[in-house]
């Protein structure tokens, strides 16, 4: 376990939750020994993870929960992260890591990107819709919103109990940097270009992300298309659900857990659909997929260590 700040601390002192648990204590990246390991997570800001991961050992498999591999695009990277990439040709190798989307891809990565939080509640519903034609390209509308540990353990002024309690908080309004991630995805899947109109807002909660998203439908298709398509899509899957018709998606009922619970509505506006999916931004948005990717990169039952239910009340 390794860390900057912290290095030559216990990780009981640093999270004193996990004061009861025998774990080694954190040293730094250039005093950590990789050769005995034979995986990594990168949990690092966006910008330091490509050159620690270039002087990496080539026999590692790395997760990296940062931005730093999910852009294929380097110069789409640099204009919306504002410095240039440093390791193109790692960025060749990664493999993006939506799990139940690009399965496959994961089993046979060294280097899995894992997506960002938006990016994964928005695409789960979304891509299987595109590939079937279901919904068009044009006007799809993302509202999401997400609890404040979202933005990280960092003291910050806009995190600070009394400027987030008791409020709503619209962020990154047109320029958040997971837009470019999202209609890249979106984009695969279409086969052609797909710009989003996408709003972030942060919540007086801790944990939790829901997307509401307002989609135009297909000429000809039904509301009972969309939900049997989804319905088909992830029958077989774990960690996503469809939920049963009428039932609306609550951030509670994931929290805590690597579930994604999606539906779909029908909208006032005719041709028009509603789809919300709930995550907790923490763990399917986070570090629950970068496990689950890794269970499958090592050949590991997918659910190892993930199979924790939603904690309630």
């Amino acid at each position: 376990m390794t860390a900057d700040r912290k290095a030559g601390q216990s990780m009981g002192s640093v999270f004193p939750h996990l004061i009861t648990q025998d774990l080694p204590t954190m040293v730094s990246v250039k005093d950590a020994d990789f050769s005995s390991v034979d995986a990594v997570f990168c949990c690092l800001p966006h910008g330091t993870t490509q050159d620690i991961i270039k002087g990496l050992p080539r026999h590692l498999k790395i997760v990296d929960l940062s931005a730093d591999f999910r852009l294929r695009d380097i110069a789409e990277y640099e204009e919306w992260y504002g410095q240039p990439h440093s390791a193109s040709d790692l960025q060749k190798e990664a493999v993006y890591g939506l799990t139940e989307i690009s399965r496959e891809d994961v089993k046979n990565a060294r280097l899995v990107a894992n997506p960002g939080c938006y990016p994964t509640s928005i695409q789960l519903p979304l891509v299987p819709l595109i590939k079937a034609k279901l919904i068009e390209h044009r006007n799809i509308i993302i509202d999401s919103k997400s609890g404040v540990s979202g933005a990280g353990r960092g003291a910050k002024e806009a995190n600070l109990y009394s400027e987030i309690a008791e409020g709503i908080y619209s962020y990154g309004v047109t320029k958040h940097r997971h837009v470019p991630e999202i209609e890249q995805g979106l984009s695969d899947a279409a086969q052609s270009k797909i710009n989003v109109s996408f709003t972030p807002h942060l919540m007086p909660m801790i944990r939790g992300m829901q997307s509401t998203i307002y989609v135009e439908m297909s000429q000809g298709v039904t509301m009972e298309d969309l939900y049997q398509q989804l319905r088909k899509s992830y029958e077989d899957e774990e960690f996503v659900k469809l939920l049963d018709k009428g039932v609306v998606p609550r951030t509670h009922n994931v929290r805590g857990s690597n579930y994604c619970f999606m539906n779909v509505f029908p909208d006032r506006i005719p041709g028009r659909a509603i789809i919300i999916s709930v995550i907790d931004n923490l763990v399917k948005g986070a570090s629950g997929q970068a496990l689950q990717n890794l269970n499958i990169m090592l050949g590991y039952p997918e659910n190892t260590g993930l199979l924790y239910q939603p904690l309630f009340p």
